[in-house]
C-alpha cells in the first residue's frame, strides 16, 4: 500500500492556494464518513510519481496527516489546462461498510504458459478495467486472469473471476466478456516470383507458334488465285 505525507492547510483565498502551489505542493481534501472534511496539502513531486501508476485511482493510499495515518482512496485529480500539472486531489476516507463504485484494472498472468499464444494466437482485450461496487475496505487491487493452459478460441467472462461475496460488477444481468484468445491473423498468399511469371509467358508464346492455323492445312486465298492462273487452259491464251 502506498503512503503519502500530508499537512493540514488553512488556505482561504485563491492567492494563498497559488502560493501553496508555487512552493511545490498540491491542495487536496479528505471527505467521507461521519468525520469532518479535512483540507490538506501534499508534495506535487511525490504525487506525480504515484499518478504514473495506472492503478492510482483504484488503490488505497495511507495519508500521514501531520503524522497521523488514515486510509483514503483517490477519487478525482484536477489538472491545469495549460501545464497539465495536478492542481487538486479529492480523497475518499475509508470507512468500514461504505460502498463505492470504482474501476479496477484487469491483470493477465502467465502469457508464456498459454499454448494458444505460443501458436500465434492473439489476446483481444475487450475491457482493461471493470467497474465494481464494493465496500471501500475491500477494493481489489486488480482482477486477475490466468492464461496458463489457455488455447485459441477460449474467452474470459466476468463469471470466470472470483470476487468477494459483497463485491459485484455494476453491469448486471449478463455475463459480459473481458477478453478472448483469437486465432492468428490470416496471412496473405505470397506473390509469384518474377521468374515464374516469365517462364509462364514464354510457354504461352511457344504454344501460340506451334498451334496450327484454323482449318488445318487449307491454303490461303492468295495461294488459290496463283494456282488457278497456272492451270488456265491453253485455248484461252490467244
Amino acid at each position: 500500500m502506498n503512503s503519502l505525507d500530508a499537512n493540514i492547510r488553512n488556505t482561504k483565498t485563491k492567492g494563498e492556494l497559488n502560493s501553496l502551489r508555487d512552493k511545490g505542493n498540491v491542495p487536496a481534501i479528505i471527505y467521507g464518513g461521519e468525520a469532518q472534511n479535512e483540507k490538506i496539502s501534499i508534495s506535487k513531486k511525490t504525487l506525480k510519481s504515484l499518478i504514473e501508476n495506472e492503478n492510482f485511482l483504484s488503490s488505497i493510499i495511507t495519508l500521514n496527516v501531520d503524522g497521523k495515518p488514515q486510509k483514503a482512496l483517490p477519487r478525482e485529480i484536477k489538472y491545469d489546462i495549460l501545464s497539465d500539472e495536478p492542481i487538486h486531489v479529492d480523497f475518499l476516507r475509508i470507512v468500514s461498510g461504505i460502498k463505492v463504485r470504482i474501476e479496477v484494472p484487469v491483470k493477465f498472468l502467465n502469457h508464456e504458459k498459454s499454448p494458444g499464444l505460443k501458436r500465434g494466437g492473439v489476446l483481444n482485450i475487450v475491457r482493461r478495467k471493470v467497474e465494481l461496487k464494493c465496500p471501500s475496505e475491500k477494493i481489489p487491487e486488480n482482477l486477475v486472469i490466468d492464461l496458463d493452459g489457455v488455447d485459441i478460441g477460449e474467452s474470459f467472462k466476468i463469471s470466470s473471476i472470483k470476487l468477494d461475496s459483497d463485491v459485484t460488477p455494476t453491469i448486471q444481468g449478463r455475463d459480459f466478456v473481458i477478453a478472448t484468445l483469437a486465432a492468428p491473423t490470416v496471412m496473405k498468399e505470397p506473390e509469384k516470383p518474377a521468374e515464374a511469371e516469365v517462364a509462364e509467358g514464354e510457354e504461352g508464346a511457344e504454344g501460340a507458334e506451334a498451334a496450327p492455323a484454323e482449318g488445318g492445312d487449307k491454303p490461303s486465298a492468295e495461294g488459290d488465285k496463283k494456282e488457278g492462273e497456272d492451270k488456265k487452259p491453253a485455248e484461252e491464251k490467244k
